[in-house]
């Protein structure tokens, strides 16, 4: 039988992933937590904490518990955080940075990131595993006013997603997609261990705050065989799903 702790996990669970809970909404206090399960905060903030761990929720001081992802993430809604959706089918998410700098933005950062042509951007260029395997090149451009929370976070860091929210609160609330099919260069290759000229899938997105201010404009490269995409369409709705290759 189930802890209560465990049990009180998994209610919530549930929660998020019906949108009772939505991303970017926060969870009721441990207070009103505990009146409702009829339990003590301990073993309220035990539930929370499986939570917590597993990148479903984040906590900063003094501040309420805040939605950042669900089951769904490997849905194309979520598609922004790669370890949400690895921690959601099962799976070990890794990754480190190559190489981090500033440097004056292009014609494209200006469009992309809505900012003033001249500014300077940061530029930062990651190499993503999954279960010990590199699947994925990252290529992200942020813009001045996140670049230094950016710049603290640890090379080796599992989701940037969730640490800028426990840094500055950031949420990454919306993203647009843009998804074909590239041959890999030569920095490609020597990241991915793959040849020269190997298919990836390559994922340009730009994600924002919910009141639609650009956080990153990203160009992400995936290893051919590692994931794929499938559409389910009704008359409803059309959801893209992220699956392992």
């Amino acid at each position: 039988m189930a802890a209560r702790h465990e049990e009180i996990a998994e209610e919530l669970r549930q929660a998020i992933d019906r949108g009772g809970y939505p991303v970017g909404g926060t969870l009721p206090t441990e207070s009103e937590l505990a009146a409702r399960y009829e339990v003590s905060r301990g073993t309220v903030r035990q539930a929370v904490a499986a939570l917590t761990a597993e990148g479903r929720i984040g906590s900063r001081q003094g501040a309420r518990r805040v939605v950042l992802g669900n089951r769904r993430s490997q849905s194309f809604a979520e598609l922004r955080s790669f370890a949400q959706w690895a921690r959601a089918m099962g799976r070990v998410a890794s990754g480190h940075v190559i190489d981090q700098h500033r440097r004056p933005a292009t014609p494209e950062d200006v469009e992309r990131l809505m900012i003033t042509p001249g500014e300077d951007v940061l530029q930062v260029l990651r190499v993503r595993g999954l279960d010990g395997e590199l699947v994925l090149v990252e290529r992200n451009v942020y813009p001045l006013w996140v670049a230094e929370a950016v710049e603290r976070i640890p090379a080796d860091c599992e989701s940037v997603v969730h640490a800028l929210y426990e840094d500055i609160g950031i949420i990454f609330a919306y993203g647009e997609h843009v998804i074909d099919a590239v041959a890999a260069g030569t920095q490609d290759a020597e990241l991915l261990g793959i040849r020269r000229g190997g298919p990836l899938l390559r994922i340009r997105r730009v994600t924002t705050t919910h009141a639609g201010r650009p956080i990153e404009w990203s160009d992400d490269r995936y290893r051919s065989g590692t994931v794929s995409f499938a559409i389910a369409n009704s008359i409803g709705s059309n959801q893209l799903v992220r699956h392992p290759g």
